[in-house]
């Protein structure tokens, strides 16, 4: 689906389909058969293995494939193809919990901090293009955007992942809050990757040379891990609320008559 526009990029004009090394009969055939037997595996499993397994295969119908074909639409690109970044935590928590639902503030988080890393590849692959007339010619979502509201994008995704991923800690394991300062700069190093010439971030598959990267990554992982089994009470009495909360049934009716904003 992507082989026509592949043709006006600098480097993924050498892909396989773009320069005709493949049978595109026997890659649909291809395609249809490992869908089939995945679904299956996965439905036999559990219930929501298998629907969640159909849907991150029907997100990827939607973002490729006409007349929808989302991946062409300005920042719809973006979410659409971010929202697989859930799917795939769903399809993990019902391999290890089949059933119930992962906290939905979680995937909320999960999908914006996708949103935020794809948007900056997006940015990346624009700036090394260099021409917008190519740009649009290879992305045709590109006939929406300038490097500026890119840019405003990336700040809105990284304050939405934040802010639920907050709430998450908040309900659900409230250590997590030391973490964020390590988060912050793993998406503060990775945007500092994006503003490179030929950046990493258009190649996600070569970000492992990036070794400040690699280092807030890791170090960031093992502290996340350590929060998660490790209680730490002094936080607990930081965060403990301060201000007086009044009943609901007292507030509400003061907010009816205009009394509270």
């Amino acid at each position: 689906m992507d082989a026509p526009f592949d043709r006006h990029h600098p480097e993924k004009s050498r892909r396989a389909v773009p320069s005709g090394r493949v049978n595109i009969r026997l890659a649909y055939l291809e395609w249809f058969v490992l869908a089939a037997i995945g679904i299956g595996i996965g439905a036999s499993l559990s219930l929501g293995l298998g629907a969640a397994l159909a849907a991150l295969w029907v997100m990827g119908c939607v973002y490729n494939i006409r007349p929808i074909r989302s991946k062409d639409v300005p920042y719809v690109d973006v979410l659409s193809e971010a929202v697989n970044n859930p799917l795939r935590m769903l399809v993990g928590w019902y391999i290890v919990s089949p059933g119930g639902l992962a906290p939905v503030s979680l995937l909320v988080s999960y999908w914006m901090v996708g949103c935020y890393f794809m948007a900056i590849k997006r940015f990346a692959e624009y700036r090394h293009i260099g021409d917008r007339s190519r740009a649009i010619a290879y992305r045709r979502s590109f006939a929406g955007v300038t490097e500026q509201h890119l840019l405003i994008s990336i700040v809105f995704y990284a304050s939405a992942a934040m802010l639920f991923f907050g709430a998450f800690a908040m309900r659900y394991r409230i250590e997590l809050i030391v973490s964020f300062p390590l988060i912050a700069l793993v998406m503060a190093i990775y945007l500092a990757v994006g503003f490179r010439p030929d950046s990493a971030a258009q190649r996600p598959e070569g970000l492992y040379r990036e070794a400040a990267l690699m280092a807030a990554v890791v170090a960031c992982t093992v502290l996340v891990v350590t929060l998660l089994f490790v209680d730490l009470p002094w936080v607990n009495r930081i965060f403990v609320p301060t201000m007086p909360r009044a009943p609901y049934a007292a507030v509400r009716p003061a907010v009816s008559r205009g009394v509270l904003p």
